[in-house]
Order: structure tokens, then sequence, then C-alpha cells
């Protein structure tokens, strides 16, 4: 029987109710895999016993896992990367060192033979608010600047914005401001620490108020998706601060977004993302841990999660 790795934050925190990773360990057993769980922490290189061709490999201290009931844990035990066909890296952001360096360690594995989803150097290339920018066609008006000026200038052009860290993520750290803010220049001083960090400013949306669509793609196609209405008095939809899912179709519009994206992703090996989409127009594109699974499953009676591993597997 095949074994997959699931890559993840402690298995205790995760909430199986919510967590999408669960909804994948889950669907993964059910497909009559093996699952195991780590964390980066539990990383590892080291030289590959009487082959010279690979130098050095990748190890990990993984543990089994029975996902039903949530959760059971076996024995931890050193193995080589490679014992596992397919790797999961789902720890959440931040995108810190430590996650940086996680990918590379991941990179050997490759090098041997793993899958690992979603592919370790586009982790690191496709910024979830930057990578957007490829199809700035699909956005809404868009800046990443550094310079108060530029900032203050986009938003006096926009009339109403909003400030996105670009390493943030589940809306912390957005801001909604317009040219009538008091203390703007402050505020713009503040959010790219004094010009020495650039920041993402769009243009607000207020389409926003009737929700921010999360679209689950899985090899490229989108298997489902999840409207998410902000909570009285927010702008932010994102579920983590107050936003409600609902059920939801996906338009001919963002079906097209997401034939635009497919090869992209298929080519750049990103086989689970989740766009967002406000209004008719691409936002982000989340590739490191994105979330939605159980929402598209008890809201449209979509079994994504399996239908997910269907596909991975039959690869």
């Amino acid at each position: 029987m095949a074994s997959q790795l699931f890559v993840i934050d402690p298995i205790a925190r995760l909430n199986p109710a919510k967590d999408s990773s669960v909804a994948l360990m889950q669907a993964a057993q059910r497909a009559g895999e093996h699952v195991w769980v780590c964390t980066i922490a539990d990383l590892s290189a080291a030289p590959v016993p009487g082959d010279h061709r690979h130098g050095h490999g990748a190890w990990v201290v993984a543990t089994p896992v029975n996902c039903e009931p949530w959760f059971e844990l076996g024995d931890p035990q050193l193995l080589p990367l490679n014992a596992f066909p397919r790797v999961w890296m789902r720890k959440d952001p931040p995108v810190d060192e430590a996650y940086l360096y996680a990918t590379h360690l991941l990179e050997l594995g490759e090098r041997q033979g793993v899958r690992v989803l979603n592919r370790p150097a586009s982790l690191r290339a496709w910024n979830e608010k930057l990578s957007a920018l490829r199809w700035s066609q699909l956005m809404a008006p868009t800046l990443v600047a550094s310079r108060v000026t530029a900032l203050a200038a986009f938003t006096a052009e926009h009339g109403e914005v909003v400030l996105k860290p670009l390493g943030g993520r589940a809306g912390q750290g957005v801001v909604f401001a317009s040219a009538a803010t008091p203390g703007l220049r402050a505020l713009l001083e503040l959010v790219t620490g004094q010009e020495q960090l650039p920041v993402m400013v769009q243009a607000f949306l207020p389409g926003v108020s009737a929700g921010d669509k999360r679209i689950l793609l899985v090899d490229g196609e989108p298997l489902g998706a999840v409207n998410r209405i902000p909570a009285g008095g927010e702008f932010r939809s994102n579920l983590a601060v107050g936003g409600a899912p609902e059920v939801t179709e996906l338009t001919a519009a963002e079906r097209a977004i997401c034939a635009e994206l497919a090869p992209a992703l298929r080519a750049e090996g990103l086989f689970f993302v989740g766009i967002d989409v406000i209004d008719g127009l691409l936002s982000e594109i989340n590739v490191t841990s994105p979330t939605g699974v159980r929402e598209v499953e008890r809201l449209a009676g979509i079994p994504l999660a399996d239908q997910t591993m269907a596909r991975l597997l039959a690869a």
C-alpha cells in the first residue's frame, strides 16, 4: 500500500471540522493510502548510503496517523523522503526563513523521484499577492511600491484603496484607506516600515460586500468554490476574520479566469491552488496551504477532497 506524507503544523492544532489538510488526509486514507505526518522541523538532509550520484538526500522523522477517528498517531520513524511517492507541503504561512529552507530540503526529495505538492520551487516563486500580477489585466488597478509618494498618488487617483502586506495571510494586516484618511502619509510610512518594505495597494472594490469568492483548482481545473461574505462593519471577507461562507456557482467570467491561469499552474507544478475573485476580478493566488475544502463539501455537497485525491492517484 502506498503512503503519502503531509508536512503540516503540529497535528493537534488542526481543526478536523474546518481544516483542508485534514480533509485531504482523510481522503487519502479512504483511497487506501497510508497517511504520515511531520512538521518542517522534522526534515533533514544527510548522505545517501552507497549512492554517490545524489550526494545528500532528504530524510524525515515521520509519524503514521490513523485519520478516522481524528486522530491516532503511531510511532515516529526516520525515513528517506523517497519512501513517500507523494508529499504534501501544507505548512501554513508565514513563508519565513524556516519555510524557505524546508522547500530546499523537499527539493532534494524531488530529485529522488518524490512528487511534492505544491512544487517547492513554485512555492518560493509564487508570492500569493505578487503572483497575480502575471495576469494584471484580470485584476483591479494595482500598485506595488515602497515609496510613500507613489502610494499616496495612487490613493489620490482611485479615492478608496486597500493596502495589503505582501507576506500577510487570512486578511491579516489588510487596511482600508482613502484619499481623505487623516494621517494617510503616516499610515503609509507605518505599513512600509518607513519605506523599507513594498506593499500592494489596490483600488477598493465595493462589490466585496456581495462576497469574495474562493475557487479551488486541482491540476488547473476548478472543482469547487465558496463565497465569503464580510461580517457587519468589516470589508475583509476571510473566514479567519469572521467572514460567512455561502454556497455559490462560478460565472462565465470566473471560469475564464481559471482557464487563463490553468496552463501556468500545471506547468509550474501547482496542483492544489485557491484563487480569490472579487466582483469578477482576480485578487490573489493562494499556493501555500489553500483552504475552503470543508466549506465547499458542506455547502455544495461536492466531495472535493475525494475528487482531488482521485486525480492525484490517477496522474
